[in-house]
C-alpha cells in the first residue's frame, strides 16, 4: 500500500491529524484574531482540516494549502466543496520547502510537517520569508516530556524538552504569544483513532492490502503503547515575529 493511503485511512476518524481536539483547535485558531480578508498558508496541509476550520472562523479570509500527497489534496478539495469553501482555498501539490508566493501571509501553519524543511529551525527561517512582519505562525512539534532511553530516542527521533523547544522556536526572531500542549487524553484519542481506523479497514479488506494495513497499525500501536506513550509530548506554538 502507498504510504499516503495508509495515512489517509489512519486519519479518517481523526481528520485533524494531530493529537489536538476540535475544541483545542478552535481555541488556537481564535487566538490568531485574524483581520478581515486575511491570507492563510498551510505547509504540509494534508486534507486541510486546520485551514478549512480557519476559513470558517474568519469569513473573508482565503488560503493556500501545500502538500506532496495528491490523494490528500483530492480529499481536501472535496472537504472544501462540502463546506462551501471551495472558492476560498487553492491547493498546491508540491513540497512545502519549494513553495513561494508573491504576497506574504497573515497566518502560516506548519503542524507536524517541519520534517519537510529538515527540522524546526530551518522551517521557521523559511516561514519567516512567507509571513507579514505583523503576521503569525502556528507550528506543531514534538518534545520529550521525560528523557527517553537511547533506544526510544533512536526509534522516535531527537527532540528537546518543552523549554528547549520554545527556546529553539524563538531563536530565529519569534516570540510565543500562545500555545497548546496536548494532553494525554488528546494523545490517546489520536492514537486509538489512528490504529483503530487502520485495523477496521484491514478487517473489512482481507488480502495483501489488508495485511499491510494491519501490520502498519500493530507496529505503530506497539511503538506507542510500549514506547512513547506518556513520554513524547506535542505542542502547538502561536508565534509572532519580534524583530
Amino acid at each position: 500500500m502507498d504510504r499516503s493511503l495508509i495515512s489517509s485511512i489512519a486519519h479518517s476518524d481523526h481528520p485533524i491529524a494531530a493529537p489536538v481536539s476540535a475544541a483545542s483547535l478552535d481555541k488556537l485558531l481564535q487566538r490568531t484574531k485574524l483581520r478581515q480578508g486575511a491570507r492563510i498558508l498551510d505547509l504540509g496541509c494534508g486534507e486541510a482540516m486546520w485551514t478549512l476550520r480557519a476559513l470558517e472562523l474568519f469569513p473573508g479570509s482565503t488560503a493556500d494549502g501545500v502538500d506532496i500527497s495528491a490523494s490528500a489534496l483530492t480529499a481536501a478539495a472535496k472537504h472544501a466543496e462540502a463546506r462551501g469553501l471551495g472558492e476560498r482555498i487553492r491547493l498546491h501539490e508540491m513540497g512545502a520547502a519549494d513553495f513561494s508566493a508573491a504576497e506574504p501571509y497573515d497566518l502560516v501553519l506548519c503542524v507536524g510537517s517541519t520534517h519537510a524543511f529538515d527540522g524546526l529551525t530551518p522551517s521557521l527561517q523559511a516561514i519567516r520569508q512567507l509571513t507579514r512582519p505583523d503576521g503569525l505562525v502556528l507550528v506543531g512539534e514534538g518534545f520529550w516530556e521525560t528523557p527517553p532511553s537511547p533506544e526510544l530516542e533512536a526509534e522516535i527521533g531527537q527532540y528537546p524538552d518543552l523549554a528547549g523547544l520554545v527556546a529553539q522556536a524563538e531563536e530565529p526572531g519569534y516570540r510565543t504569544v500562545y500555545a497548546h500542549t496536548s494532553s494525554l487524553g488528546e494523545w490517546d484519542e489520536y492514537e486509538w483513532s489512528w490504529t483503530g481506523s487502520l485495523i477496521r479497514w484491514a478487517v473489512d479488506n482481507p488480502g495483501p492490502a489488508g495485511d499491510t494495513a494491519l501490520a502498519a497499525a500493530l507496529e505503530h500501536r506497539d511503538m506507542w503503547l510500549k514506547g512513547y506513550r506518556g513520554k513524547l509530548g506535542f505542542v502547538t506554538l502561536l508565534l509572532r515575529q519580534a524583530y
